[in-house]
């Protein structure tokens, strides 16, 4: 505890600098830089974020609505259907004796095709949200990726002095080298 507190009232003893230069203590520069960058992340990410995260949702709200039209739609083919069958069943009573059997093959195929087209359109509505979810989160994760990508290039680019900089490039351009001739 005597070395932080040290460390503070030593603060107005430092001399006055005559020029700019590069703090090169390492584990003191690199845990302040990566708060200042999460910190900036957070704080106008947290914004991008969820303006992208709202759009998505609305989205994913008029799809639902849509498949809920079409639902609607369906119900009244449904109807229509029954209706239909209503209308089958009359003219069922009055040519029973020629073809009864028909008949009901007929309602029974009737039957069978409009509820199999309902759960096809649920089966799609289904289908349509978890694709609108999945492709929301993918969308998120890119942006937040190349968001983290950015920042850390930025933060890269401002930490390293010219002959750093040389040094990482020809290193990765060594291993970029090995990897093609593993890969050859």
């Amino acid at each position: 505890m005597k070395n932080v507190t040290d460390s503070f009232v030593s603060l107005g003893y430092w001399p006055f600098a005559g020029s700019f230069g590069f703090n090169t203590d390492i584990l003191a520069t690199n845990p302040i830089n990566l708060s200042v960058v999460l910190g900036v992340l957070i704080f106008f990410g947290k914004g991008v974020l969820s303006d992208l995260l709202d759009n998505r949702k609305q989205r994913i709200l008029n799809t639902i609505r849509n498949s809920e039209e079409l639902r609607g739609g369906a119900i009244e083919q449904l109807e229509k259907a029954r209706a239909r069958l209503r209308k089958v069943e009359i003219e069922a009573d009055e040519f029973r004796v020629n073809g009864y059997s028909e008949i009901e093959r007929e309602k029974l195929n009737l039957i069978n095709s409009t509820y199999k087209t309902l759960e096809q359109l649920e089966n799609y509505k289904n289908e349509t949200i978890h694709f609108e979810q999945q492709r929301a989160i993918n969308e998120v994760r890119q942006q937040v990726f190349q968001q983290a990508l950015e920042g850390a290039i930025g933060t890269l680019n401002n930490c390293l002095n010219n002959e750093l900089h040389l040094r990482t490039i020809s290193t990765n351009i060594g291993m970029f080298g090995r990897m093609n001739e593993i890969t050859d």
